[in-house]
């Protein structure tokens, strides 16, 4: 019997009419376990379910009463384009697809919610769960992840606080392994989900003052934007006991400013889809250490991680089973795809995603793309920037997309750049201005968006 199953079955029979959702109207635990055993009976003997489902209780709901089941469950992230959701539905071997969406699915078992509701049934855990989460794609089309036994690893690391249940705020889709794990982990703390169907700063700030919001996650550009939202410093943000920062590496300004603007309870981890959970730092060990600011932190307990040709290599407890259709990964070492570097003291900085990595020059420099943005950002007037590398005459350039607060030419771009680093390769050859930098659907910066749009 699953043990991640049977504590998730115990936290909505303890949780009775505590408020499990606030998405809209609210829905209670206990009016949570009711729709599940609906669902479970609606299912029936489903093979494998495809969950392709916006923000909503039922998201969750549906992805747990098809795990009851003994189902393969493939969580489809809600903003994947049709060709990639199609292409993982059928390398799943997906029997049911479960959408709020039916006209964009052709054929096939395909049931929205209301075709769900069946007599509830017992709910009698099988041994195992087995999910499939898509790659981000974000360079081609995406690989379909196995995971299993980190969920069993969540029954265990969230347990209801002592002091009582928090406030959790979710942006992140439920379907992308962020907010899966985030919505789960509150599930099995006991706490109150305040569910948002996309992102938006300023709703963002309204939640936290109105539900008195204590925990939540931002990746680097959605927190620029609650930083920078005018509403932000007229929001009571006291409520707030942990903000995490994830999915990208952070401006070292922005996480000073957000220590700042929310004192110590800011900290950041490092995870991908295929390893949740790799690093993690805490405000404390930013505090007084200025020199962290550009880390993701120390390897988490259970994993390990080298530097192999100046990439990121990691391997332990919270690894994926493998890639459906490959071998399972055990106990070898995953590239991550990841350039960074250890300091002495343990602490991981990343440097740049190896494809985006941009050689420059007639002696071939590799400049690392993040290193350059994160330069950028820094000038009081930009907000925002974007760096890659388009086709030039000999070879590749170096291109800058940037927002900014009050009106920059391009050569102040690039005497900024040139003042940073002294070197012309670290300066953008071009530089175009936007009024916001395109951003895929769990909130990182769309750089294939934008190399379509600017590499012309």
């Amino acid at each position: 019997m699953s043990f991640f199953l049977t504590k998730v079955l115990a936290a909505l029979d303890d949780g009775g009419d505590r408020v499990l959702f606030h998405s809209g109207g609210v829905t209670t635990y206990r009016q949570a376990r009711d729709r599940l055993r609906r669902l479970h009976a609606g299912l029936g003997g489903a093979g494998a379910v495809a969950v392709d489902l916006h923000n909503r209780p039922e998201t969750l709901l549906v992805q747990l009463a098809a795990l009851l089941r003994g189902a393969t469950v493939l969580l489809v992230p809600a903003s994947a384009p049709e060709q990639d959701r199609l292409t993982a539905v059928r390398a799943a071997g997906v029997t049911t697809v479960v959408t709020d969406r039916p006209q964009d699915w052709p054929g096939g078992d395909v049931r929205t919610l209301d075709d769900l509701d069946g007599e509830p049934e017992p709910l009698d855990p099988p041994e195992t769960v087995r999910l499939l989460f898509p790659t981000g794609g974000t360079t081609g089309t995406p690989k379909l992840i196995r995971h299993s036994g980190i969920y069993d690893g969540m029954a265990y690391i969230f347990t209801p606080n002592p002091d009582g249940p928090g406030r959790t705020l979710l942006v992140a889709p439920m379907t992308h392994m962020t907010g899966n794990a985030t919505v789960l982990g509150a599930l099995l703390r006991r706490d109150t989900v305040v569910l948002q169907d996309g992102f938006d700063a300023g709703a963002v700030l309204d939640a936290i003052q109105e539900h008195r919001i204590d925990t939540l996650s931002l990746t680097p550009p959605r927190l620029a934007a609650v930083l920078d939202h005018p509403a932000r410093p007229s929001t009571d943000l006291r409520s707030v006991r942990s903000l995490s920062l994830g999915a990208a590496p952070l401006p070292p300004h922005r996480l000073a400013q957000a220590l700042e603007v929310f004192g110590p309870v800011v900290g950041q981890g490092y995870g991908l889809t295929e390893a949740p959970m790799i690093a993690s730092i805490s405000a404390a060990e930013l505090i007084g250490h200025p020199e962290r600011l550009g880390s993701v932190g120390r390897i988490v307990p259970g994993m390990e991680a080298r530097i192999t040709d100046g990439e990121v290599e990691v391997r332990g407890l919270s690894m994926m089973d493998g890639y459906l259709g490959g071998p399972p990964v055990g106990a070898g070492w995953l590239r991550t795809g990841d350039l960074g570097r250890f300091d002495d003291d343990g602490y991981l900085y990343l440097l740049d995603r190896a494809d985006d990595l941009v050689v420059v020059g007639e002696h071939g420099t590799k400049v690392p793309s993040t290193v350059v943005e994160h330069a950028l950002a820094a000038h009081p007037a930009i907000t925002g920037a974007a760096v890659f590398g388009v086709p030039g005459l000999d070879g590749q350039l170096l291109h800058a997309v940037v927002v900014t607060r009050n009106p920059l030419t391009a050569e102040e771009v690039r005497t900024h750049a040139r003042e940073a680093f002294g070197q012309e390769h670290y300066v953008p050859a071009g530089v175009d201005f936007v009024d916001a930098l395109p951003l895929t659907g769990v909130g990182k910066v769309d750089k294939r968006a934008l190399k379509a749009a600017f590499s012309s």
